[in-house]
Formats: structure tokens, sequence, C-alpha cells
């Protein structure tokens, strides 16, 4: 089980591996999408909207920067125009062949795939109406 400290006292108190304290705006990003659910995803945009602060880019360098994960989960945000997006700071490239690895990106189409999230060949969303989620 991962700690995730709840209260001011104990996340003031937080360090990450790094020592770095995590930034309230980063806090506040994680406590939304760990409410998303199983088979469902969203945006950065949704995210910064809900928020009511930042930007999408912030959004996702909170995401790239969660000591949190997969109990905060950050695989569930995708890009705007519906595809995986990024992850780990990678971005993803569809149809790219020529790696030796796996990459980060594809380990979030793994997870996402089996939470029941379905993504065309291209890496769009398929059936969006169905697997959005909406704070």
């Amino acid at each position: 089980k991962v700690f995730y400290p709840k209260g001011e006292i104990q996340r003031e108190s937080y360090r990450t591996k790094d020592g770095k304290k995590v930034p309230p705006h980063h806090w506040r990003v994680y406590d939304l999408i760990q409410q998303i659910p199983a088979g469902k995803v969203t945006t950065y945009k949704v995210i910064c909207n809900a928020l009511g602060e930042g930007s999408p880019r912030s959004v996702g360098t909170a995401l790239a920067n969660n000591p949190f994960a997969p109990f905060i989960p950050c695989h569930r945000i995708i890009a705007s125009n519906r595809t995986i997006g990024g992850f780990c700071g990678e971005k993803h490239k569809p149809g790219s062949k020529n790696r030796s690895t796996v990459s980060h990106c594809d380990w979030k189409l793994r997870m996402l795939r089996l939470e029941g999230v379905k993504f065309d060949k291209q890496g769009h969303l398929v059936g969006p109406s169905l697997a959005m989620w909406q704070p």
C-alpha cells in the first residue's frame, strides 16, 4: 500500500525520494485524479478547468512528477484530442516500430486497456462517450 498524506501537517512534512516538497497545485491535482475510477479517463484540460487553476501543461507537470503512482492514477489522463498523450515525461508516437524496449506510453496504453479503455491503431480513444470521466 502507498502512503498518501491527507492532512496539511503530513503534506507539509512529506518529501519525495529526491527530498523535494510537493507543491500545493500538485496535491490538488492528485486529490482530484484519485477520484477517477478504473475504466474511465479524462483530459489534462478537464482537470485544469475543474481545479480552476493552472494550465493543462501544469497538470501534466504534476503528473510527470507523481510520487504516488499507481495509487494516484496518472495513467487515466489523456490529451484533449483523445489520444494517449504522454506518460512519465514521454510523448506517445503511434506506429513507432523501431524501439527495442517498451516505452512508458506503451505501459500507459496497456494499463488502460487492462482497465477496459480502448484505443484504435492510430492511438485515439474508442467510445469516448462511455470512457470519459467528468468531475
